[in-house]
């Protein structure tokens, strides 16, 4: 069995407190009823403290997931932000278990793997590229090893140690919202005071780096840039769904455009509308809000494939006309 899977396996016995908000209503309150009234539903899900603020949550997080996660999938680096996010988990369950702040690993795990990931060199050689996936498999492997330790130090102990994997925009006080809007309001500001130079070292390093781009420098801060949003979305989503809303509504942006403005816009755009729709979904049913979010964002990604392959085809057949003619 893999460390994953021996890690998911661990905590299956709390997984089934994991349950969508629908469960976790008031005592004595009726099960909510997705009826055929609209107005009547959006008016139910906004009628407790807690969805309000598990929909903040989600919002912001679907923003910063999505505007960092667009330039991640650009500079094809969604293994380092899978990596991140897997290290997140084991960071939160070492400090829960030495008693420091779960933020506090999070942060730390997350900051110092993405560290580790920065210090190879990236260029355009394919042994930059494999040197680059080597060292990020080695921290992720090592990371599932420490989560697998932190688990079974606890003993069979795993209250909210299941919440860390699967996450939960449950029980979201409203000083954790703002707290979580600072780090995504600041986090977004370097992303677009970096905007211009590291897109254009995104795209094309060797040139960049001949105008006299600080490439290395910007590959530097853009990675520990990924690590801080990644720790910052898993104290709310948990290391497992974090990647999903990191990865999905980018690929599907770039999917449909190239440019990167409407690229950007497009991708935040799907990411809220992902976790809008999860989360008013999950409210209604017991399942887990984060199977929803992830069945929503990987329908929104088949959907902008089919797209961009029907766009294609009818490129190509266009062209052949023009030829024939």
């Amino acid at each position: 069995m893999s460390a994953l899977a021996h890690l998911v396996a661990a905590t299956a016995p709390a997984r089934h407190a994991v349950l969508g908000p629908g469960a976790h209503l008031p005592h004595g309150a009726p099960p909510p009823v997705l009826g055929a009234n609209l107005v009547s539903d959006l008016h139910e899900l906004f009628a407790y403290h807690f969805m309000v603020t598990a929909l903040a949550a989600g919002t912001v997080v679907a923003v910063l997931a999505a505007a960092v996660g667009w330039v991640m999938v650009l500079r094809r680096q969604s293994f380092a932000g899978h990596t991140l996010a897997v290290v997140g988990f084991p960071g939160a369950a070492g400090a829960t278990l030495v008693g420091l702040p779960i933020a506090v690993g999070y942060f730390g795990a997350c900051v110092a793997a993405a560290l580790v990931i920065a210090a190879v060199p990236r260029g355009r050689a394919g042994s930059s590229r494999g040197a680059e996936s080597a060292v990020t498999g080695a921290v992720q492997a090592f990371a599932l090893a420490a989560g697998v330790l932190f688990v079974n130090l606890y003993n069979g102990f795993l209250n909210g140690v299941d919440a860390l994997l699967f996450g939960s925009f449950l029980g979201i006080t409203d000083s954790q919202v703002w707290a979580l809007t600072a780090v995504a309001v600041g986090a977004l500001a370097l992303l677009v005071l970096l905007g211009r130079p590291l897109l254009f070292a995104s795209v094309d390093p060797d040139v960049a780096r001949a105008r006299g781009v600080p490439v290395r420098a910007l590959s530097l801060a853009f990675v520990v840039l990924l690590g801080v949003a990644v720790a910052a979305a898993s104290e709310i989503t948990g290391s497992l769904l974090v990647f999903a809303l990191l990865v999905m509504p980018a690929a599907a942006a770039q999917q449909v455009t190239a440019r990167p403005g409407l690229g950007l816009v497009l991708s935040v755009a799907l990411g809220l509308l992902v976790t809008w729709s999860g989360l008013a979904v999950a409210y209604f049913s017991i399942y887990p809000s984060g199977f929803y979010l992830t069945s929503f964002g990987f329908a929104v990604y088949l959907v902008a494939a089919g797209v961009r392959g029907v766009s294609e085809a009818r490129s190509r057949r266009v062209a052949a006309l023009g030829r024939g003619a």
